[in-house]
């Protein structure tokens, strides 16, 4: 297993290295002025401007740029934020927490949600049961977050006035981070929970028609038995693979949630940095998404072995 964990990130390194070089390029071939956001507007003295180029080696080509860049990431320096002058890491690890309690406890209510649902269905197919679980699949996955943020605003925060519409991170009591954080959570919960249970429901349908089934009910196992220590043990390759590609997304934040509840998260600041043309902290965003991409597929790759032992690494 070693050696082919090995090989996994050694296949992964040219595709991170792909996917900098896109991401850098777009960059420089975007529209913005980071020296006239860093400088408070466009208007500033041209040697001011020129001042400020050299030193954030803004007038460097594009290529020569993306080297220092490159070599500083080797020796673990991810760069400086234009806007602020501050450590791109820095940033985002100020903003980790904030991601992990919205996103991270979203994603665990939604786990929560689907197996049970997902694995119900399966076992009741074509019932009114597993009618209407599909009926709030489809509406969960079909309505996109940002109709149902704006839908739970002015529902619970504009017109009942139970829930703020705005996240405070200062927020230290129980109660009132539960009461600022359950809109975003359940907005995202139900997204991510429509899609898990889709393929917990499809995978426990295929598992449900193999030999061994048929084999164990023969015998009278007892049907939740069989199928919760059994079946879903085989069933859960597929959605181990979509869990794999999903969990990113809990430690770089939720783009669009994070903006209509105003969440600082790192989702907000991957947008404010757009709107700043702050490459260091945008390529470090970037970048930590897709490494945690490969180390989550990975993970799960590693994971289908426990599940199913016929699994061989070669």
């Amino acid at each position: 297993m070693t050696a082919y964990v090995l090989r996994r990130l050694l296949i992964a390194l040219p595709t991170l290295l792909l996917i900098s070089v896109v991401v850098y390029g777009i960059l420089a071939l975007a529209p913005g002025d980071p020296i006239g956001q860093l400088a408070g507007g466009s208007d500033i003295p041209p040697e001011v401007r020129a001042n400020l180029r050299q030193q954030f080696g803004l007038d460097d080509p594009v290529y020569v740029r993306y080297l220092k860049w490159l070599t500083n990431i080797v020796l673990g320096d991810w760069g400086y934020s234009f806007a602020s002058r501050s450590p791109a890491l820095g940033l985002i690890s100020q903003r980790l927490p904030t991601t992990l309690e919205v996103v991270g406890t979203a994603y665990l209510v939604a786990v929560v949600i689907a197996l049970p649902l997902g694995v119900s269905s399966a076992t009741r197919p074509y019932t009114w049961y597993d009618h209407f679980a599909t009926a709030l699949s489809f509406a969960g996955f079909s309505l996109p977050t940002f109709f149902t943020g704006v839908l739970l605003i002015v529902l619970f925060s504009v017109e009942l006035h139970w829930l703020p519409m705005v996240y405070d991170q200062r927020v230290t009591d129980p109660v009132l981070w539960l009461k600022q954080a359950i809109m975003p959570i359940a907005v995202l919960a139900l997204f991510q929970a429509a899609t898990l249970t889709r393929y917990i429901r499809a995978a426990v349908l295929d598992a449900l028609e193999h030999d061994y089934v048929r084999t164990a009910r023969a015998k009278g196992l007892d049907e939740p038995v069989l199928v919760w220590r059994h079946v879903l043990r085989n069933a859960l390759i597929p959605v181990v693979t979509l869990i794999g590609l999903q969990l990113p997304i809990v430690f770089t934040g939720a783009v669009v949630t994070e903006q209509i509840f105003r969440v600082p998260g790192i989702g907000s600041l991957l947008i404010a940095s757009i709107r700043a043309s702050d490459t260091p902290v945008i390529m470090a965003i970037v970048m930590l998404f897709a490494v945690l991409v490969v180390v989550f597929t990975l993970v799960a790759d590693l994971l289908y072995g426990m599940l199913d032992p016929r699994v061989r690494y070669g």
